[in-house]
Formats: structure tokens, sequence, C-alpha cells
């Protein structure tokens, strides 16, 4: 009853506060409808950015301007600086509603939202492209000769459709020669020549096993979204058979607008059994099929497969407690294994963090990026000896490309905390590392397979993302997307009250310096504002850097906000030791930092200090509790989004990691947990979440809000019917938005009259 309740009362408070919260704005300010409407105000967001074997074409998904969320393919030709859209997505598409099964892999990869195209695969002899769009395949050939309309022949690009069934066809690729094509379909990996009908090359075993596929882990916590990985010959294949059985079923209730759908899920949570993976290598017609030795002990995680140079399968295996990773080199004729390398944690109080920084050398050697002196840093091994290439406190954070003809590899890495930069070394560890970018800017980059042309996106605080084409010394070739903010920009109307962040930083109670960033409204003398306090505060993402920030944080200051957010201990890009804090102790050092974060802004002479509200989503959301918890009266209010209450209720490869195994452990998790001191909130709380959660399953706040309930603790909430982790779109998310702007304003936290 009570939950009706709360969602009626809701329902009145937003069709009657929906217009006063519209004029707040000022002429010029940015509304939160315009903020996520079309075009975007951020300009052109391309999207898997490729330049083509041959080095003519860059190809790239361009999302459109009157539908900012669906993409097309376009190619950029390189010589003669035409742009040509290469493939309409509306126009080609059969508008099918996907799978069960793809809808999770766009959810596992953060691309539920999109529409159109959202990926695509150049073929090895550049003849064209192998594009996936609404269930569907086609082969785009680029240079294909055609009679138009009006009976002149041109040469173009022209696709051609590979499959038209009513399944789906998941983790889709062409060979490596372009002979064949590649994809999963009904738990079976298919293959057929380019051209011709494919036919399933493993057999059909039921319901809980699958070929081909990466399984929910791989997917979500690995970065490893594929279960097969073809030979560079087009001659063999290794490909992943799945036993889920040992995983444990969550019922997930998916409650929408006109009814409930409930899958039984397989969902590994921590302290449980994962799957039972396997690998094979086969021929491309299933024959000669062979197992690989990946050792005696199954509860193990198959971390990424690789062919090398050698034609031998090199595959990484690491241990449940995610301490030690081993190469395995593997005979593809027999499935023989040996341990080529061991990779252990840093220390014996961390873990190992994945990557794909990582690259086989013509010669048989490796190029490897490890954090094992406490920062993340390239080295070359070649059987027996490790070369380290880089070095120093700055970590690096990503491999961009490799040239083995001059002997130069490329990387991206920290230059000052809070910008990424792109330099260039040698292999053989010879000279200084060359700095390519410009350091104003927080820059990432790709390049060809060969290591001749970088691909550079960058932004800074007054500039959003930009993108060009450069040779290897870094000088700019061609603009890709240069998105000026000039009169014909989107964001142009609101230029004028454009804020550029402040940063600054204080210190941890141990001392360790934690960066913040501030945008302030215009303000008035004497007068002191409300903060809105954003914060994720998990393992991994850098919130506080000197990017373009977006229109969403704007449109907060356009309120009469200070935004504010800062970087405690635990977050990625500073080295083991910063990050190490978090080990089997989460929702205690970060707690902590945010507040040194409040303390510090109740010293300022312009901040309200009983007016700083908290905001975050999935981890921040669950730090939202946390802070909360920790310190009443501290902070004026809290929204928690799509929160993890009970570390328990997620999944194996992401808890463990941090916290350790919870039948080892119970201490840590009972610690972490935000359900033994939900009663201690007694701030006013905004409990937001999806009522189709697949990855912070809804469990953890319907858990949540009956403690709430039973302990007579007041709340507020807001449920979205039919959306998962993510609750975005254009007028969900400034639905969302307002809600929170209305809860803020109903409790006091409103800026100065």
């Amino acid at each position: 009853m009570r939950l009706s309740i709360l969602a009626a009362t809701a329902a009145i408070l937003a069709a009657s506060a929906t217009a006063d919260d519209h004029t707040v704005n000022r002429p010029g300010d940015l509304s939160l409808e315009r903020v996520f409407a079309s075009p975007s105000l951020d300009g052109p967001a391309p999207r898997q950015a490729k330049l083509s074997p041959d080095g003519r074409y860059l190809t790239l998904l361009r999302n459109r301007e009157d539908e900012r969320e669906r993409y097309d393919l376009w190619g950029f030709d390189v010589s003669t600086g035409e742009w040509s859209m290469l493939i309409d997505s509306e126009a080609l598409g059969s508008g099918r509603e996907l799978s069960e099964d793809e809808k999770m892999q766009r959810e596992r990869a953060r691309v539920g939202n999109l529409k159109g195209i959202i990926s695509y695969q150049w073929a090895s002899d550049g003849s064209g492209v192998l594009v996936p769009l609404d269930g569907d395949l086609y082969f785009v050939e680029l240079h294909a000769e055609f009679i138009d309309e009006t009976g002149h022949a041109q040469t173009g690009s022209v696709p051609r459709q590979l499959t038209d069934t009513e399944a789906t066809e998941l983790n889709p690729k062409l060979s490596p020669k372009a002979g064949y094509v590649s994809f999963v379909r009904d738990r079976q990996l298919w293959v057929g020549e380019v051209g011709k009908e494919p036919a399933p090359i493993t057999p059909k075993e039921g319901e809980t096993i699958r070929w081909g596929e990466a399984e929910f882990v791989a997917q979500e916590e690995m970065s490893r979204l594929t279960g097969y990985w073809w030979g560079q010959n087009d001659q063999r294949i290794a490909v992943q058979r799945t036993d889920e059985s040992p995983v444990g079923i969550v019922t997930r209730a998916a409650i929408g607008a006109t009814g409930t759908k409930v899958f039984d899920q397989r969902y590994p949570v921590a302290g449980s059994d994962n799957a039972f993976v396997e690998l094979f290598v086969m021929d491309p017609d299933g024959g000669n099929r062979v197992k690989v030795d990946l050792g005696g002990e199954t509860d193990i995680y198959l971390a990424r497969v690789n062919w090398g140079p050698d034609d031998y399968l090199y595959v990484q295996r690491q241990n449940r407690a995610q301490t030690v990773l081993d190469m395995l080199k593997v005979d593809p004729a027999t499935g023989e294994s040996e341990i080529w390398f061991t990779e252990n944690a840093a220390r014996d109080d961390y873990w190992i963090n994945l990557s794909d920084n990582y690259r086989f050398l013509a010669d048989g050697s490796l190029l490897w990026w490890s954090e094992r002196d406490g920062y993340g840093h390239f080295y070359r091994f070649d059987g027996e000896d490790w070369l380290r290439l880089t070095g120093g406190a700055s970590p690096t954070t990503s491999l961009v490309g490799v040239n083995e003809e001059t002997g130069e590899f490329f990387y991206q890495a920290t230059a000052d905390v809070l910008t990424q930069q792109i330099y260039r070394a040698t292999l053989d560890g010879s000279g200084q590392p060359q700095l390519l970018t410009d350091s104003d800017f927080v820059n990432s980059a790709s390049m060809d397979a060969k290591g001749r042309t970088l691909y550079v996106t960058r932004s800074k605080t007054d500039q959003s993302s930009q993108s060009y084409l450069a040779d290897t010394s870094g000088a700019r070739l061609t603009w890709i997307e240069e998105n000026a903010l000039d009169t014909d920009h989107p964001y142009a109307p609101f230029l004028a009250s454009h804020v550029t962040p402040e940063y600054g930083t204080v210190g941890a109670k141990d001392g360790t310096e934690l960066h913040w960033m501030m945008l302030k409204p215009e303000m008035e003398p004497g007068k002191r504002y409300p903060v809105f306090y954003y914060h994720y505060s998990g393992p991994g993402p850098q919130i506080v850097d000197k990017g373009w920030q977006g229109a969403l944080a704007q449109a907060i200051v356009d309120k009469g906000y200070i935004y504010f957010a800062l970087d405690n201990r635990g977050t990625a890009n500073r080295g083991v030791d910063f990050e190490q804090p978090l080990y089997r102790a989460m929702g205690g050092v970060e707690v902590r930092d945010q507040k040194v974060g409040a303390e510090y802004l109740k010293t300022l002479d312009f901040v309200d200090p009983d007016k700083i509200a908290l905001y975050g989503w999935s981890y921040g959301g669950y730090m939202t509790l946390k802070q909360l918890q920790a310190d009443p009266g501290l902070y004026a209010a809290g929204i928690s989004g799509a929160p993890v209450t009970k570390w328990e209720l997620y999944d194996t490869h992401y808890t463990e990691r941090y916290m350790g195994n919870p039948r080892e452990v119970p201490e840590a998790y009972e610690a972490a947990s935000a359900i033994p001191d939900a009663n201690m909130i007694s701030d006013p709380l905004l409990l937001i979440h999806g009522m189709a959660d697949d990855n912070v399953v809804f469990e953890n706040s319907s858990e949540l809000i009956s403690v709430l309930q039973e302990g007579n603790v007041p709340f507020e909430m807001m449920l979205y019917p039919g959306y998962t982790h993510r609750v975005a779109g254009e007028n969900i998310s400034p639905h969302l938005w307002n809600t929170i702007f209305r809860f803020l304003k109903a409790h006091g936290v409103t800026p100065p009259e």
C-alpha cells in the first residue's frame, strides 16, 4: 500500500511542479529537456572509427542530428577528403525487434540505448565491411560497380544481405582472409563461406550449453564480448563451450508499463559457482576438434584468447581470486598447453586488472602491460627475459598501436592526473618517449593495424569532443570532426553561460592528495549557494579531469547550483597504492574521502553548508547510502540511483576482485553492506531504480525499501517500469532529472532568492 501512495504522490508532484521547474532558467540557460534532445549539444559523437586495411577509408558510426541515438555507417575517402554515407540504417534495416540474447549483449556492451548500426568489421582485403543490422547480416562492397536508376554505370557501396531469418546472429565475424562469415545462433556457432549458406559447426546440447559465446561475467566484467577466435589463415577456430548449469538462477521480474515478464537468468552472485568454461580448437566445418588443456583447476576465468604469429594459441588463465594470471601456450593440433609466463598481483592485498594492452610481434615476442612495479607500464617479453619500455609514476593506461617497420609503439598515459596524452616510444627501449598530443586536452587514440596513422579524439573544458587523423609524429593530417563551437553549433545559444571548471586538491586523512572539480553558477556577493555533489566513488572511472563535462553539468549550474566532484582513493589512473585501499573494504575509504570533500566545501564562504546534496548512480548510488548512514546531518539530501545494497547480490568477477569470496571473508561483506545500517539514514533520501535492471537487480532496492519501511524511516522513490540499469532517453532522462530537482526543492536545497 505504501508503494502505491508514494507513486501517486510523486505523480501529483510531477504534474504540479513541472511548470515551476521550467521557468527557473533564464533566457539562454539550459533546460533539462534541451540537454537530452536532438541534436546533441555536444555535437557529433562518432563511434568505432576504423581505418581500412589499405588505408583508403576511415569509417565510423555517426549519429543523426534529428535522432541522436541512431547511428549510420559513414566513410571518409582519405585521398579525396570526401564523406559519404555507406549504409542508411533506417532505409536498409527491417526494424525487427531484437532477441532477448542480443538485447542482453547490448546491455553488457553499454550500447543498449543505441539504434541502427552499433558495430561492423572490415574485410582484410579492404573490399568491404560486415555489418549487423536489426538481427541480420550484410556485407557492404565499397568499390562495387552497379547500374543506377538512370542506366549509367557507377562505382560505390553496395550492401548484400547475407542472412534473413527471425533468429538473431550474435557476435558476427569475417574470418581473417575474408573467406568465411561466422556467428552464434541458438547457442551454436555457425560458419559459412561468404555468399553461401552457413551451417552450425558445434552441436546442439540443451538450454544450459552455449558454444561461441562469452559467459555473463566475461561480457559484464572482463571486457570480453566474444567466445570464439579465428586463426590467421582461416584454417582453425578456437571456440568456447560454456556449461551454465552450475550457475544459480535469479528470477528477474522485468516489470513493464503494461505487464511483467519473468526471466530465469543465470546470474553468478559473489561466492556462488561460476559457469564451467572449456576451450576447443576445430576446423571451419567443425572437424578435427581438440580440447585445450586449461589445467586441472576448473574454477578459473578464461580471460583472453589470441593466435600468435607462430600459429600457436595463447590463452590467459586467471585464478578465481584474480591474483594470478598464467599465459598458456597451446598447440592447436593437440590442445596440449604449457605456461609461457605468469603475472602476479603487484601486492599480496591487491588484484590483477585485466587489459587489452598487449600485442604479439612478428618475431614471436610480446609487448605486455603490467602493474608489477606499482604503476601500469609496458614491457617486452622474448620468451625468457623482460625488457622494460616505459617507467615512472605516471601510469600508462592503454596501448594505441604498433609500427613494427619503424620499431615503435604508441600508447596513452596519465600526464598530470587530470589529462591523458598520447606518446610514441621504441620497441627496443632506447630513447625517451615523445609526446604527440596537445597537453591542454584530454586525449585518446586508435590506429590502423600497421601503426601508420593515428585517429585522435580529444576535448577540454571549453571544447567538446574533436577528432582528427595524424601521422606518427602527431602532426594533424585532417579533421574528422572539428566540432568547432561556432554560431552553427547546437551549443552556441548557451555559450554565454558556459562555466569553466575550477580544480584543486584536498588531503585525505592519511595525507593522500585528492583532486576535485567545481563549476560555479553566477553568484552574488554575500550569498551562499547549494552544492550538487556528484560522485561515483567506486573502482575504475576517473570523474575529475580536464575534459568536456557535457551539457548536463552546465544545466545544473544554470539552475543556481555549484557542481562538485572529487576522486577518492580507489579510482583509476593513479597507480596500485591509490586503488588498493578498496581491498576487502568497499564502503570505507571512499566514504571517508568524500567526507573530506564535504568538509572542505563547508569552509567556503560562498557555499551554503546546510545545502550539500549527494547524487550517485550504481556504485555511486551505493555510496550515497553509505555516506548518509556514516554521517547523518553532514549532507542535506541524497539521491541514490540503482544502488548495490548487498555485495552478495552482485556478480563474482567484479565483487570478488575487490572483496574476496564471501564464503571466506563474510565479515568484509557484512561491513560493506548498505542494509544493516539503513535505519540510520535520517536525511532526505530519493531512491531511483529501473524495474527491469539485469545488472544491479531490483532486489537490491526492494530489500532496502522493505528495511526502511519496517524501520519507519521516511524516504521517497521513483521507479521506472521497463527500464534496465540505464534509465535514459529523450523523454525519460528529463523526467528523471526533473524528479531529482523537485525532490531537492521540496527539501529546501535550493539557490538563494
